[in-house]
């Protein structure tokens, strides 16, 4: 955890303690207590704790990192109390007006002491139990959610056959350090458009800076949710969204020059509305990590290589095969309890010739069908069409494709890199996007933040993510790096898994 991390942990506790003080010298006189004791932090809700008879191991509770909060919280509700506030509106006040809900109560002649004997009278009506319930619920959902675990649905193929489609996963915040949201006003259990209605679901007040707690690092071959990087703009219409991302529309439209397809998406809002997003309220994508900060990946015949040496495939990774048989019938069943191929699904078999077939398979499943005899030849199907703006970094210098890719570095923390007109388009979406800079190149020169320089220290770690499923899977060969902040969890459980009723042989697999 970091000095940055401690003091925001520390400031957040003390301005709970803090904000609430001058209204809280008021109600300490009427209470016949010592107001100088109202002004020195966690003292005063120690003395709350005297005067309400809450227990006094809740004073220690609140030292607990985040959790602590809510003690605090917790027992200025219990203190409010012995002064006849009960009802949901004023318990509503003290946690959210930062404390001149107490300076009104303190100092308005109304108002009186009744002890916690009082307090204690009042009992709840069953509609009160039942909103206190939900509002609790609520919080203590939405607080998991942040910080501890989410749940998360596979959408698409992307990730198979290590995840399938419907497969409902565990994310966990903890493997990775829980991120504060950078909105946090925000309608709870909803990401960023309501539902039924097309507005936002968050307000943007407050932004807060990307501020992770516990860190750990992303490790290779983690399969990790994070905020889609290419996300922070999007045409607001459901066949485009993070399916069809505004800056490819903007390549495309524009014939390769996205400067021109941008202003023409600028010239026609009826047509191509646009939403600009914070980084937590892009769409959620799920990918392995193949490359982290500091690698140099380069991709060879569809393998990988890390820092030059050969890495094998995820143990469920499948990509498309060629495979000729001898004539033999395809049984169904065979086919897809032995190699897990569902002849009758178009987007995984194929008929290409007379005894062959396009095939999506897993390494291990290739091998068997070899093996078995079932098939005399199987040729990996490769992406060598060179489609100039189909990859990143989309330049005419990097003549890259799916398959043939590389060398590419990933961006280290700290770590400085020398620019040249060669690595330019690798990256300045790094340097400007994401780390908030002005970037410039004129007549060979380059200008950061206003000033020439051709040397740049990153602030933020990288990472390389891909699918499994590596030819069905829009991952960072077409939108690049994913930096750290846009890192949600790691994918942990497979709690529960969908196709035409129960899959009962996924529940609860671990991922690996």
């Amino acid at each position: 955890m970091s000095s940055t991390d401690v003091f925001y942990l520390v400031l957040i506790a003390f301005l709970i303690n803090l904000l609430p003080a001058i209204g809280l010298y008021g109600m300490f006189r009427k209470a016949g207590v010592a107001s100088w004791k109202a002004l020195i932090p966690f003292y005063n809700t120690w003395t709350m704790l005297e005067i309400a008879k809450r227990p006094r191991y809740w004073f220690f509770l609140q030292f607990i990192p985040i959790i602590g909060w809510f003690i605090s919280l917790g027992i200025l509700l219990e203190f409010v109390k012995t002064f006849g506030k009960f009802r949901f509106y004023q318990h509503a006040l003290t946690v959210f007006s930062i404390g001149l809900y107490f300076a009104y109560v303190g100092y308005n002649k109304k108002d009186k002491f009744i002890g916690a004997e009082g307090a204690r009278k009042y009992k709840k009506s069953p509609a009160r139990e039942w909103i206190d319930a939900a509002v609790f619920a609520i919080v203590a959902a939405t607080l998991i959610r942040t910080f501890v675990f989410e749940a998360y649905t596979i959408p698409t193929g992307s990730m198979e056959k290590t995840l399938l489609i419907n497969d409902f996963l565990f994310v966990s915040k903890f493997s990775y350090g829980p991120r504060i949201p950078n909105t946090p006003l925000a309608v709870p259990f909803v990401h960023h458009t309501l539902p039924f209605i097309p507005a936002k679901s968050y307000v943007e007040w407050i932004r807060i800076p990307y501020t992770r707690w516990f860190p750990a690092p992303v490790k290779r071959n983690d399969v990790v949710v994070f905020n889609f990087p290419a996300g922070d703009t999007v045409i607001n219409k459901d066949e485009f969204q993070s399916a069809d991302p505004y800056y490819d529309v903007c390549r495309r439209l524009g014939n390769g020059n996205i400067d021109i397809g941008r202003q023409i998406i600028l010239n026609d809002p009826d047509d191509y509305p646009l939403v600009i997003r914070p980084v937590d309220k892009q769409e959620n994508y799920i990918k392995r990590c193949i490359a982290v900060a500091g690698d140099t990946l380069q991709i060879k015949d569809q393998t990988v290589f890390l820092n030059g040496m050969a890495v094998d495939l995820p143990p469920k990774s499948e990509t498309f095969y060629y495979v000729e048989t001898g004539g033999q019938q395809l049984d169904e069943t065979v086919m897809k309890e032995e190699y897990d191929v569902d002849i009758n699904n178009g987007e995984e078999f194929q008929q290409a010739g007379q005894n062959k077939y396009r095939m999506l398979l897993t390494a291990k499943a290739k091998d068997k069908l070899l093996k078995s005899g079932l098939a005399k030849n199987i040729v990996k199907e490769m992406d060598t069409a060179l489609v100039l703006n189909k990859v990143y970094p989309f330049d005419n210098i990097h003549r890259w494709t799916v398959d043939e890719y590389g060398p590419i570095w990933i961006p280290k923390k700290g770590a400085t890199l020398t620019l040249t007109a060669e690595n330019y388009s690798i990256y300045e979406r790094a340097i400007r996007t994401y780390e908030k800079n002005t970037l410039e190149q004129k007549d060979g020169k380059y200008f950061i933040n206003g000033k020439e320089t051709s040397q740049y220290t990153f602030k933020m770690d990288y990472f390389w993510m891909m699918g499994d499923n590596r030819h069905g899977s829009q991952d960072s060969r077409y939108w690049g790096f994913v930096p750290e902040d846009h890192v949600v969890g790691k994918a942990s459980l497979i709690w529960m898994s969908w196709d035409k009723g129960i899959r009962w042989n996924r529940m609860f697999n671990k991922i690996k």
